[in-house]
Parts: C-alpha cells; sequence; structure tokens
C-alpha cells in the first residue's frame, strides 16, 4: 500500500463537515475521526458531573481522567464511547451543543485532547475533522480544507438534523447559538478558528454534499493541499 495523506478538514459549526468527512472517508477508504465528537463526549461528562463549564481546573482534572474512544460503526458512522459507555447520541443533544465551545476553550482539555487525535493519525490515511486541525493538531497535514457556509444555511441544516433526531427547535434560536459558538470558537486564545495557510476554503452555501466531494478529491490527487 503506497503513502495515504491526511487530510485536515477545519470550519465553523454546521458546515457539514461532519458529513462531508465521513463520506470521503468511505469513498477513499481512509479512518475519520470527528474531533468535535471528542469534544462533545467532555461537554457531556462535565453536564454529567455538574462541573460548571468555566471551571478551567475541574475540567482539566475530567479531561485527564476521561477514556473517549471512536469506533467506527455501521454505514461509516462513528461511534463515541465515552469511559466505557456508547454517548452517540447523548452527545447531540441541544443541552451539549450550549456549552461544548466553552468547554473547548481550556487550554488543558485541547492538549489532552490533541494527543489522542495525533496519535489517530500517527499513519496516515485519516480524514480529521474539526476547528483546529490544519492549524494545531495536524499542521503537517498534506490536505487542508476549510469548509464554511452563510449562518442561514448552517441553522437550516441543523434544524433538520436535530428534527431527524426528534428534537424540535427553532430556527432563529438555532441561529443565535451558532452564531455565539463562531464567536467563541475564532475569538478564543488558544488555537482560534481559522483557515490554516494553504488551506482549500470552499462555501457549501448552494453546493451539494457530492460537489464538495468533488472538489476535495480533486485537491487530493493534485498533490497541491500543503
Amino acid at each position: 500500500m503506497g503513502f495515504r495523506p491526511n487530510i485536515a478538514i477545519d470550519g465553523p459549526a454546521g458546515a457539514g463537515k461532519s458529513t462531508v468527512a465521513r463520506l470521503l472517508a468511505e469513498e477513499l477508504g481512509y479512518t475519520y475521526v470527528d474531533t468535535g465528537a471528542m469534544y462533545r463526549a467532555m461537554a457531556l461528562l462535565a453536564l454529567r458531573r455538574g462541573v460548571d463549564v468555566s471551571d478551567e481546573e475541574k475540567l482539566e482534572r475530567l479531561a485527564q481522567n476521561a477514556r473517549i474512544e471512536l469506533v467506527p460503526g455501521e454505514n461509516g458512522a462513528l461511534k463515541v464511547f465515552l469511559n466505557g459507555e456508547d454517548v452517540s447520541r447523548e452527545i447531540r443533544d441541544p443541552s451539549v451543543s450550549q456549552v461544548v465551545s466553552h468547554v473547548a476553550r481550556v487550554p488543558a482539555v485541547r492538549r489532552r485532547l490533541a494527543e489522542l487525535q495525533r496519535a489517530l493519525a500517527k499513519g496516515g490515511g485519516v480524514v480529521m475533522e474539526g476547528r483546529d486541525i490544519g492549524t494545531a493538531v495536524l499542521p503537517g497535514a498534506e490536505v487542508k480544507i476549510f469548509l464554511t457556509a452563510s449562518v442561514g444555511e448552517r441553522a437550516r441544516r441543523r434544524k433538520e438534523e436535530l428534527a431527524a433526531r426528534g428534537y424540535k427547535v427553532d430556527q432563529r434560536q438555532v441561529e443565535e447559538e451558532i452564531s455565539q459558538r463562531d464567536a467563541l470558537d475564532s475569538s478564543r486564545e488558544v488555537d482560534p478558528l481559522t483557515p490554516a495557510p494553504g488551506a482549500l476554503v470552499i462555501d457549501c452555501s448552494s453546493m451539494t454534499v457530492e460537489e464538495v466531494l468533488r472538489a476535495i478529491i480533486s485537491r487530493v490527487k493534485d498533490g497541491s493541499g500543503s
């Protein structure tokens, strides 16, 4: 088997990174890593333990002792295990969405999860998506993508996704939450959300998933993604 590059996909909440990354990994035969799910698992743990998400010391202790595992499931989907428990559904609850950016701001949490993420990518052939993959976690990734879309379009997609899971939400409320997450993610002192140098920036507001996949695969094949 020849060299297989690592592919870093970054972008704001609701841009469709998970769907694109999962399908891309499936098509290329790569390993899919959803780093956002790992932060969500940490946020869920904080909520369950009653830890204030502004208490960095307690969050650091939680992160050091937490066991977070990503296991391939059916149809290319990932199962997320927290301390041995499958929490794949629980981490998508709106209550987790409301606090995950606060948890992700904590430097010690980011360092701990970045260690786990780099270990997963050590052998190459990984499609990893998140907020700071190309800039901080895998700055040496051969292909870097920054996937974005308008706030309105991201809110529409997130509302549909939540509705499919049985959650009823107001689109205006979702837009406000996404805007707040954008502000938190972009302004944090450690590893803020920003396109990596040399990244292919894709605004997918009016693109189909297939069009996004073709654009990324073209970048992979021409070898100009680093």
